[in-house]
């Protein structure tokens, strides 16, 4: 049981971060009333949260290499924790920002890349990949405590009490602290790539921030922009900057390894198939899970009208069905292989995606709806039983720091562009809708069409039918047309939220292009998925390996290789 404390003290890290998205994607409707916002500056802090997360985790990585991943990892729980005692008396929606998405990302990128690593430090072969298992198995956990947890204390206590208890979650870890190994020091420090490190940032926080916005900006023809550009909207000019300044900090990484300086992140590491389509498959994995996280609370809250805690009742299947898998297919990677799990996995995750889009009605079927979540959490529990050991199987031990970050960058990437883009496609998809149903109803005269034409230019917002109703009586319509607008909007309401789910199964059909290099049954975790070498900056270990890894080749000074 001793061996395992270290493991119960770096999973309880996974836990609490995991639980702190799953309590805010159910806290939304709350949260809209106490800041007395909209839906879409509740998704603005949710995808902020993830993209700062997704912006730094690879200099957080960095930093284990530089200061050491315990001090690290120590010192990412103590931003985490001061972060969360701000979130927690947030007086506005500005400061609940800064608490949550700022202070407590910064934490998370701290913390998720040094835990990787130290559980990767902490155990050999069989415990290794049962280790990785309980990981993904927590994080399940989390997923599956966070909406009935968050949901029971938001309908009946407060939001807020969540992230105080958050903070005695992370004094408790401090505490405990003597439980994590102290790593064997390096022979060598790398120094820390400030330009990379600030090129890679704005990269992508560029890259999500059009997509976020695209919602209220619009796509090409402006929506609400704060500015245009040539008469288009911003959104796809922003992200092609994201673009361009991630493709300078390519060319910079190049030239600082040429220079035998120490880049951010070693590039040849990516050309190691099974570690690329490891990170793609995280990414994938949360683009699906945050967007559908994103649209279903919205579909029981704002459709049916339930709160908080009911939610999290509906969701609670996909939480236990996840947990359940992750922590049970942990050893299956060794018979089955990862590559015939994960693509098992996505094949259920399309299962249940066709099933929800079945369930989508104004009244719910709890039955149909139950099966669908069931389902839907069985796919994702059996791709967090594997993809966590696979990416850091595919490496030695020098580079667990440097991959942990990637590994997390992806992971929190794909959860930023989850809640954006189909947050993003939800909107535009519930404005179309809206309008052509506006257009085709009878009952509505052409100045009411002419004032609705107005509303949807100035923007629109996922609200319930009782706002469209009392919006429309503002506005001085008779009831007849009050009426026909309120359903209307309800119809679209259906329309946007189908096509945001279905969005989630086209992603989830184009994820299946990118599990070829996983590896198949008996092959290491850094082959090609054929059993193939790889170019990279070290050989990698074999996943998982029976008896303790062999130590890299990688030389003590001077960058990687090919």
């Amino acid at each position: 049981m001793r061996k395992w404390l270290a493991l119960m003290v770096l999973g309880t890290a996974q836990f609490l971060m995991v639980l702190d998205t799953a309590v805010m994607n159910v806290s939304i409707s709350q949260l809209v009333e106490d800041f007395d916002t909209e839906v879409t500056a509740i998704q603005a802090v949710i995808t902020l949260y993830a993209l700062v997360m997704a912006a730094f985790m690879i200099i957080g990585g960095r930093f284990g290499d530089i200061l050491g991943r315990r001090r690290v990892f120590l010192i990412g729980m103590t931003v985490y924790g001061i972060g969360s005692a701000l979130t927690a008396v947030a007086p506005t929606l500005w400061v609940l920002a800064l608490g949550w998405s700022v202070i407590e990302g910064l934490g998370a990128a701290l913390v998720l890349p040094s835990m990787a690593a130290l559980v990767a430090e902490s155990y050999r072969g069989r415990d290794r990949s049962v280790a990785y298992g309980v990981i993904g198995g927590l994080a399940g956990a989390g997923i599956a405590v966070g909406p009935l947890l968050g949901g029971w204390v938001t309908t009946y206590l407060t939001w807020r009490l969540v992230f105080a208890g958050e903070v005695v979650v992370v004094l408790a870890v401090l505490l405990l602290r003597r439980a994590i190994p102290e790593p064997a020091p390096a022979t060598r420090r790398p120094g820390l790539d400030v330009v990379g490190a600030v090129l890679s940032a704005a990269g992508l926080g560029l890259g999500v921030l059009g997509v976020l916005q695209s919602s209220s900006w619009g796509w090409v023809e402006p929506r609400n922009p704060p500015f245009t550009v040539f008469g288009f909207a911003p959104t796809l000019f922003v992200v092609g900057a994201g673009a361009v300044v991630l493709f300078l900090f390519r060319a910079w990484e190049e030239r600082r390894e040429a220079r035998g300086a120490d880049p951010l992140v070693h590039l040849a590491l990516l050309s190691r198939p099974t570690l690329r389509s490891g990170l793609l498959t995280l990414l994938s994995q949360n683009l699906i899970l945050l967007g559908l996280f994103f649209t279903i609370p919205l579909y029981l809250q704002v459709v049916q009208g339930l709160d908080a805690f009911e939610t999290g009742l509906r969701l609670l299947p996909v939480s236990v069905t996840m947990l359940a898998a992750s922590l049970g297919a942990a050893k299956l990677g060794r018979r089955l292989g990862p590559r015939r799990i994960v693509r098992t996995a996505l094949v259920l995750l399309l299962a249940s995606i066709a099933w929800l889009l079945g369930t989508i009605d104004p009244v719910i079927d709890d039955a149909q709806f139950f099966g669908a979540m069931a389902l839907l959490g069985l796919g994702m529990g059996l791709l967090a039983s594997q993809l966590g050991n696979v990416v850091q199987s595919s490496v030695g031990e020098q580079e667990r720091s440097e991959v942990g970050g990637l590994q997390f960058t992806a992971q929190n990437l794909g959860s930023a562009l989850g809640t954006a883009l189909i947050g993003s496609l939800l909107i535009g998809a519930l404005a179309q809708a809206f309008t052509r149903q506006v257009e085709d109803d009878p009952r509505l005269s052409d100045e009411a069409r002419e004032q609705t034409s107005i509303a949807l230019e100035s923007g629109i917002s996922f609200v319930s039918t009782d706002q469209v109703r009392s919006a429309a009586e503002s506005a001085g319509l008779p009831p007849q047309e009050v009426e026909a607008v309120t359903d209307s909007y309800a119809s679209a309401q259906l329309d946007g939220l189908k096509a945001a789910v279905l969005a989630t199964g086209g992603i989830t059909l184009a994820s299946f292009l990118v599990t070829r290099g996983l590896p198949g049954v008996g092959e290491t975790g850094g082959g090609a998925g054929r059993g193939r070498k790889t170019a990279g900056p070290n050989p990698p270990e074999p996943d998982p390996p029976e008896p303790d890894p062999p130590e890299p080749n990688r030389p003590e000074s001077g960058p990687a290789g090919p």
